[in-house]
């Protein structure tokens, strides 16, 4: 072969190869957010029903997680509070009624259920991130429904009925320091990886219906349109809730889901070509400014819309946000409750929501997805699970760290022994020094110096662990490593990032082993 022949041939074939590394890639990512909702209000999701017993409920949240587990999903988004209510032991609020079937009795037999469900999740290897909803205070007029220890007995002043609710007046100090009590309760007694708030913040319209917050705005609202003063309420308030989770737990994220369309063009001209309800106009809520302030550490817009939908098109949001979000990780909400039960006849094709996961990652910013809400792929929509499980979600994926709390791991794995028996291979770690450690990956490889932990493909076992004297001990099945020489095994810390490898050759004596140099791979 000519020499310049030989170059082509070589330059083409580098080519084919990274570009189809680059495919897989962005087919297969190995950091990316997969997320679904649990709403408990009105049991949508869990539990079933208001008076399922504490065995049901729970075997019917672990099949929850199985379900997704299976889909290489990663996060759970659970509803803890939702109307003025909560499912934990609270001292700002009575049992959730959704859970025991009447507001302000407890479980019985007795169990903290938020507690259970976040170590459930966690050992599954999921993110819990806590879903509170901080202004409806009811789900409907029925005071009867309601345990006296309910916020609209002790408190009706700061109550406001609109639209067959009542609602928290956003605009009292007083409503939110209770509700900055409320969200930093959860913080301090829970292990919660991230507080979530979706898209309820001042309601939205209903038909003929007033929102009447007159006697706050003549007290509170001077020189400002009332607009404007209930978007600084708002903000105010995200503000406080940013700051009182970090002071608690820096590690611990803020997360908002707001309705898809912050404004339409014809609104601002830095609004997106959309004909609809807005964030900024409707429900006095500005999710540029909390992003433009750093008070939120991920953004997940609501996108329920078709890829092509006339008057909010999925394709055109998505590259909205992607273009206007900034120091946040930014998630795409999908509308998995609106496969084949929408008037946009788009939502009767199996592929809408697999176009739409491939076409979000196209944009480098945009990591991820969350879908409402867990039912919908549970026991229904079988041919869109199937597809997602073979194709967009065949490989696990960790969620990254978000921008504000990305940093270095300074510590490596250091192995102190493994074993191998029979069914399992057994680790002992010693516990780092200068991490806290939420979990261990695992990633297998034919050789120690072939291992890439980039590939979302090697992803063998991602592991919760427990430190107990200065060491960390987990087992992965045989099944799982035995297809493999070697493997490499890194730290997610409390922050979600990664720690740098520690390889092991798996087919060395396992006693008193002592591991090759870190691989630095990655």
């Amino acid at each position: 072969m000519h020499k310049n022949q030989y170059l082509i041939f070589s330059f083409l074939f580098i080519f084919f190869v990274s570009t189809i590394a680059a495919q897989e890639n962005t087919m297969h990512p190995k950091n990316e957010f997969r997320g679904v909702w649990i709403a408990t209000v009105v049991n949508i999701d869990w539990p079933k029903t208001s008076i399922d017993n504490v065995e049901k409920e729970k075997a019917d949240y672990l099949e929850i997680l199985e379900s997704y587990k299976k889909l290489n999903y990663n996060a759970v988004i659970v509803q803890v509070r939702s109307v003025g209510d909560a499912i934990y032991p609270s001292e700002f609020a009575p049992w959730s009624r959704f859970l025991t079937g009447k507001e302000g009795l407890a479980p019985n037999p007795y169990y903290d259920a938020l507690a259970w469900m976040i170590e459930q999740a966690h050992n599954r290897g999921f993110e819990f991130h806590a879903w509170l909803n901080p202004y409806r205070a009811t789900f409907d007029l029925n005071k009867n429904l309601l345990s006296p220890g309910h916020d609209l007995f002790k408190h009706p002043e700061w109550m406001i009925e609109y639209g067959g609710k009542y609602y928290y007046d956003p605009a009292l100090p007083e409503v939110q320091a209770h509700l900055t009590k409320v969200v930093k309760e959860v913080v301090d007694k829970y292990d919660i990886d991230a507080i979530h708030f979706d898209d309820y913040f001042y309601p939205y319209a209903v038909p003929g219906k007033v929102f009447n917050d007159n006697a706050s705005y003549q007290k509170y609202g001077a020189g400002l349109s009332r607009a404007d003063w209930r978007r600084a309420n708002v903000s105010n308030f995200v503000h406080t809730i940013s700051t009182t989770i970090k002071d608690s737990k820096p590690w611990v994220q803020f997360g908002i889901s707001p309705f898809g369309v912050w404004r339409n063009k014809s609104q601002d001209p830095r609004g997106s070509e959309t004909q609809s309800t807005s964030n900024y106009d409707d429900l006095y809520a500005d999710p540029m400014l909390w992003m433009d302030q750093k008070w939120i550490d991920y953004i997940l817009p609501q996108l329920y819309w078709s890829m092509n939908n006339t008057r909010a098109s999925y394709s055109k949001l998505v590259k909205w946000w992607s273009e206007n979000a900034k120091n946040t990780a930014i998630y795409i909400g999908h509308a998995s409750y609106k496969i084949r039960g929408d008037s946009d006849k788009s939502w009767n094709f199996m592929t809408e929501i697999p176009t739409q996961v491939d076409f979000l990652r196209t944009f480098k910013n945009v990591s991820g997805s969350a879908y409402f809400s867990s039912k919908w792929f549970m026991g229904k929509n079988f041919d869109v699970v199937r597809h997602l499980e073979e194709n967009q979600y065949k490989y696990p994926a960790l969620p990254a760290a978000v921008p504000n709390l990305r940093h270095v791991i300074i510590d490596t794995p250091r192995v102190i022994e493994y074993s191998k028996d029979s069914i399992r291979y057994n680790f002992t770690f010693k516990s780092p020094l200068n991490t806290k450690v939420r979990y261990m990956v695992v990633y297998g490889g034919d050789h120690i110096s072939k291992i890439d932990i980039n590939d979302a493909t090697k992803i063998v076992e991602k592991v919760t662990v427990k430190e107990v004297d200065g060491k960390i001990t987990f087992s992965i099945a045989g099944g799982k490593l035995n297809l493999y020489k070697a493997c490499a095994v890194t730290f997610i810390d409390y922050y979600a990032n990664e720690s740098s490898p520690t390889t092991i050759d798996l087919k060395k004596p396992f006693k008193n082993y002592t591991p090759a140099q870190p691989n630095e791979n990655r």
